[in-house]
């Protein structure tokens, strides 16, 4: 008896500390989204009732539906490009490389920096009269509008990995750290080679680290739309214009109902998406059991 009393009074005491926060989250997110997926089902005039017509209208839409296409297709690029890159650079840090802790702290760097000094930063270099321009120039070659031609995807995809690289780099160095050693003192006595032992050992032990690391690679691809947004405008060439553009130019327009069923589109999706993850790591972690 006394220790259910106990149970009850230690929840008590926790749930007193999440309070605040629980109430924040309540108010700042969890009700005007619930307010939102309502509105996304009211129809435009008063007294219409419940409708699907705000996501009709939505999937008809083909600024809509190049905004979603250019959403997915970087998403699914840039995500697994940033995946490789990042582990490629933990796993040379996690060795005794000549100013490792120096890397380490610069690979941090990008994510305190301010966004519209990063942008600076691009348009310098991206920009028509920018550096990368002027040497284009001198070694003889025309001049490219970078942000404005099918280069733009490829400037975002720079950005992205630039901003989120470091980022991704210290949770894999944390999962590297984790891997006992014994494991590969084991594999260098039976025989194995490098490839097999990446893909027994370090990526074995690597896939809640890396499951993690995916689901927040594609949160951080969602907010690429401030720096897109500083460095080309509402409107940006069609290659890099976003489900986010097209739900702030929505919102321009006070088109709330197509905005409110566009949110509740991206948001499915997304929840969707970790779910997978989820998934794919619970499965993992019975599999290791």
């Amino acid at each position: 008896m006394k220790m259910h009393r106990l149970a009850y009074k230690e929840a008590g005491v926790a749930f007193a500390f999440l309070a605040p926060s629980l109430i924040g989250f309540a108010v700042f997110y969890l009700i005007p989204f619930g307010q939102n997926i309502v509105i996304s089902f009211q129809g435009r005039l008063e007294g219409e009732g419940l409708t699907l017509a705000s996501y009709r209208e939505l999937f008809q839409s083909s600024s809509f539906q190049k905004a979603a296409a250019n959403t997915f297709w970087f998403t699914a690029i840039s995500v697994p490009t940033l995946i490789v890159l990042s582990l490629a650079l933990a796993m040379l840090l996690n060795q005794r490389v000549f100013l490792r802790n120096w890397l380490r702290t610069a690979y941090v760097l990008p994510l305190v920096v301010p966004a519209a000094s990063i942008v600076m930063v691009w348009q310098i270099l991206f920009d028509w009269n920018g550096v990368l321009n002027a040497i284009w120039n001198d070694w003889g070659m025309s001049r490219q509008d970078w942000i404005k031609s099918d280069w733009a995807s490829l400037v975002l995809l720079l950005i992205y990995i630039w901003k989120y690289v470091g980022y991704n780099i210290i949770l894999f160095l944390a999962g590297l750290q984790n891997i006992p050693e014994q494991y590969y003192e084991i594999a260098d006595l039976e025989g194995a080679g490098p490839v097999r032992k990446l893909l027994q050992i370090t990526l074995t032990y690597l896939t809640p680290t890396t499951v993690l690391i995916v689901l927040m690679s594609v949160l951080n691809s969602f907010k690429m739309f401030r720096e897109t947004y500083l460095l080309t405008g509402d409107y940006p060439y069609d290659r890099i214009y976003m489900m986010q553009h097209y739900m702030n130019n929505m919102f321009l327009s006070l088109d709330i109902h197509k905005l409110s069923a566009a949110a509740v589109v991206m948001a499915v999706g997304i929840l969707a998406l970790v779910a997978v993850l989820f998934r794919t790591e619970r499965a993992f972690s019975s599999f290791m059991e």
